[in-house]
Parts: structure tokens; sequence; C-alpha cells
């Protein structure tokens, strides 16, 4: 059974109130589903996403290589002052990504992901 990435992001949007993107990178930086919560002001936009995704790409990259001794990564979080940026590997290609307001559940949102990740497998 494959996951519909469009679906899940959607899911992931209605999750929690705090949560204001939800999405799906490929391994080349391109946003091939999900998107920006209605009605929420976007903090990124234009090249700053595009830089954001890159950044996110790259740390998934410097993990992958320490999974020899750690194990397969299973998510990123960053912090920041007004946003907190959550990134999920799906496959060798593909990286959730989802951004929320700060001090959110982010375990709950992460759970859910992995939960119906494994449940498609």
């Amino acid at each position: 059974m494959t996951v519909n990435y469009d679906e899940l992001s959607k899911q992931v949007l209605d999750l929690d109130p705090k949560v204001r993107f939800a999405g799906v990178a490929n391994s080349k930086g391109e946003m091939i589903a999900g998107g920006q919560k209605e009605n929420i002001e976007k903090i990124l936009d234009g090249e700053n996403v595009k830089m954001s995704i890159h950044y996110a790409l790259q740390k998934r990259d410097h993990y992958t290589n320490l999974a020899y001794k750690l194990g397969k990564e299973q998510s990123s979080i960053t912090e920041y002052a007004i946003v907190t940026m959550i990134s999920i590997p799906i496959n060798s290609n593909d990286l959730f990504l989802i951004s929320t307001e700060p001090r959110t559940d982010y375990l709950k949102i992460i759970d859910f992901i992995h939960a119906t990740l494994k449940n498609s497998e």
C-alpha cells in the first residue's frame, strides 16, 4: 500500500491547530506534496523556502553518514524563536517537512507520521 503524501499532509495540518505547514520534498529539493495551512501568514517565501528545504536535506545527509553507529534517523527538530521545523525521512529520496508554532507537542505529530508510514508498508 502506498501513502498518498497529499492526504497525509492534510491529516497533519488538521492534527494540531499549531501546525503551519506539512509537505514532502524530494531529493532534488522540490515540494511534491502538501503545503501551507490556509489563512496563516508565511514566514518564509521564494528563495528562503528553497534554502530551508536545502538545509533540511543537507542535515538528513549528514545524519545518514552516522547511521552505521547511531541507527537510522527518525526525525530532526529545530526550534527557532518563532517557528519549530521538523523533518522526517520517509525513504532515501523523500523527506516529510513540518513547521509549527513554538511549543507545539511535536512528538504527537512525529508519532502520527511514523505510525501512518509504518501502516502503509
